[in-house]
């Protein structure tokens, strides 16, 4: 009996002897740990939280370019921001633009891992070319396909025989676009696609293979699923990538917005109205409620893979 009762008393002191040893490893290495991050997160806080903070203070300010002389004008801004025609026709753009070239990337993307997990000969030279046109710089890309799209010199028009003013038409200038985009950055998502596709285990392949799947009942019934959460990824990744685009639509239009604005992106607005209008403040404005419109999307992609989750167990 007093066995017991000590045996009783004791376990619950060893359980608190070991969750404060435990807490003390914890702190200590936290303690050591902090002098590593400490570089990186002073960098973080000085290129990336010290810009967004001063930027949201601009927004509310009518700075100019100089920093001079700037005065609060509060969410007048905003309210100017909001009731600008060229912010919504440049947020269209640039949503127009993800909206062609997010669903276009992604299974061209997912095609070409297919085709280059499968191949049987000169697989590594099917894989370096489809994801060599990533490594190049944006201006490279850009420069190269305004070339190929030009109506006098160019090759696009001289192999399909046809005389289209690609980029000095609105109809035309950011389709042109969105095909240098997406030969510019497929290699990418091939590049997450095709590791995903490597990670498959093959014994999945054999079972069905002896229950007499064909090909296309293993890629509906195997090799989709178990790419849903990377294609989840890819998706979430270029929509927040299109959004944002600006090199490949100014170096293209020569440094204009396109045909009739037609290729004006919501960027190229905002540092249109900061570096040629000297508005900083209001551009600031217009950086903050991009800034909102990117963080919704990222969240709402946390959200939904979330109840994705929950809704697996």
């Amino acid at each position: 009996m007093m066995a017991a009762s000590a045996h009783t008393i004791a376990a619950p002191a060893r359980a608190k002897t070991a969750a404060g040893s435990a807490t003390l490893r914890r702190k200590q290495g936290f303690q050591h740990g902090g002098w590593f991050v400490a570089p990186f997160l002073l960098l973080f806080a000085l290129f990336v939280i010290w810009p967004l903070l001063r930027g949201v203070y601009l927004s509310f300010t009518d700075a100019n370019i100089t920093g001079e002389g700037a005065s609060f004008v509060g969410l007048d801004n905003y309210r100017e921001a909001l009731n600008d025609p060229l912010v919504w026709d440049s947020l269209g753009h640039s949503a127009y633009f993800t909206l062609l070239v997010v669903p276009c990337i992604t299974v061209l993307a997912f095609l070409l891992a297919m085709l280059a997990h499968h191949i049987e000969r000169g697989k590594w030279l099917w894989r370096l070319c489809f994801f060599a046109p990533f490594l190049l710089p944006s201006t490279v890309a850009a420069n190269l396909w305004q070339w190929l799209f030009n109506p006098g010199t160019g090759m696009i028009n001289h192999v399909f025989g046809t005389e289209t003013p690609w980029l000095t038409d609105k109809s035309y200038a950011m389709l042109a676009i969105v095909i240098t985009t997406l030969w510019w950055t497929v290699g990418f998502s091939f590049l997450l696609y095709l590791a995903a596709l490597q990670g498959i285990p093959g014994h999945l392949y054999e079972a069905a293979k002896l229950d007499g799947a064909n090909a296309w009942h293993r890629m509906v019934h195997i090799t989709l699923p178990m790419l849903r959460s990377i294609t989840g990824l890819v998706i979430a990744l270029q929509v927040l990538a299109s959004l944002q685009i600006f090199d490949q639509a100014v170096v293209m239009t020569d440094f204009l917005p396109g045909p009739e604005g037609s290729t004006r992106t919501f960027v190229q607005y905002t540092l249109e109205e900061g570096f040629t209008s000297y508005r900083v403040g209001y551009a600031s404005a217009i950086s903050v409620i991009f800034f909102v419109i990117i963080a919704a999307v990222a969240f709402a992609r946390m959200w939904l893979l979330r109840n994705r989750e929950e809704t697996a167990r």
